[in-house]
């Protein structure tokens, strides 16, 4: 049975850092990533990774303060966020995928429950 499950999302300042994590069981994954989604917002992309880690994507809002990375041994993607700001709050969800597919959401056949990031002021 696949299954993504995130965790280390909570509440932080606005500059602080959190380190996102989801777990994958059931199948390794060659393509995984992340997406948010704010209320009332579209789901949106934010970072994905390949399974060789040669080959990142990241969205204009991350690429110069989160770090995606994965550790294929325990088939966990991680997203490390820096100086976070206000509007990074959302949920964030882990997807993955048989093949690295970049940012488009339809090519991710499965999905995390997601997990909340809220940056105060």
């Amino acid at each position: 049975q696949v299954q993504l499950v995130e965790s280390g999302g909570g509440l932080v300042q606005a500059g602080g850092s959190l380190r996102l994590s989801c777990a994958a069981s059931g199948r390794t994954f060659s393509g995984m990533g992340w997406f948010r989604q704010a209320p009332g917002k579209e789901r949106e992309f934010v970072a994905a990774i390949s399974w060789s880690v040669s080959r990142t994507y990241y969205a204009d809002c991350a690429k110069d303060r989160f770090t995606i990375s994965r550790d294929n041994a325990k088939n966990t993607v991680y997203l490390q966020m820096n100086s976070l700001k206000s509007e990074d709050t959302a949920v964030y969800f882990c997807a993955a995928a048989p093949y690295y597919t970049g940012s488009q959401v339809g090519k991710y056949d499965y999905w995390g429950q997601g997990i909340q990031v809220t940056v105060s002021s």
